[in-house]
């Protein structure tokens, strides 16, 4: 099983992320289950939402204490909340940022990661351009099924498809393919200069 805790801020699509990331892990075949965690869902408050992905049926209920990803929506958040409590060790870090861990004050925290399972994407500045409102959470799933392989990006476009419709579609999906590219090509710079 692969569990994934996103974090980011009410307002931010955190749980409407969540439940993309379900709907595009359930079209590549696999089982999947979303769920937000209820705190205060004011609009700026840390919210939490969960997605647990499996090649069979999915019996847990609970929320994801030790999770295989972390996609974090906002980095603001990174000195509010233990938002890395349980990250397992060969975990991935997918954050919304255009600064780099160092910059972030997270350049020890994750030198025991391995590079290719760490992604900073400037998924506001994509979601901005795309759709015209600071919303990161598509371009962040885009940026996942990149890093991970976890889902593929056929996978996302069709959960954004069901998901939105007209403009707001197109724009998403144009954030999502542009996140996913810059990420491919990311790793392929990094494969390069440790070839």
């Amino acid at each position: 099983m692969f569990q994934v805790r996103i974090h980011g801020r009410g307002g931010q699509g955190v749980v409407t992320g969540a439940e993309m990331l379900s709907i595009a892990a359930f079209l590549g075949g696999r089982h999947a289950q979303a769920f937000p965690s209820f705190g205060s869902e004011r609009t700026g408050a840390p919210v939490v939402a969960y997605c647990r992905m499996d090649d069979k049926e999915i019996r847990l209920r609970e929320p994801i204490m030790q999770p295989d990803a972390l996609i974090i929506q906002d980095p603001t958040l990174l000195h509010q909340v233990d938002v890395f409590s349980g990250l397992k060790k060969d975990g991935y870090i997918l954050i919304n940022t255009t600064r780099s861990f160092d910059q972030l004050g997270l350049g020890e925290f994750v030198q025991d990661f391995a590079p290719g399972h760490l992604l900073m994407v400037g998924a506001t500045e994509l979601a901005m351009k795309h759709v015209g409102r600071p919303v990161p959470n598509v371009p962040l799933l885009g940026a996942f099924a990149a890093l991970s392989g976890l889902i593929t990006l056929d996978a996302v476009l069709a959960a954004i498809q069901q998901k939105f419709r007209g403009a707001v579609a197109q724009g998403n999906m144009e954030a999502a393919r542009e996140a996913y590219a810059s990420v491919k090509k990311q790793a392929e710079e990094a494969e390069t200069h440790h070839a």
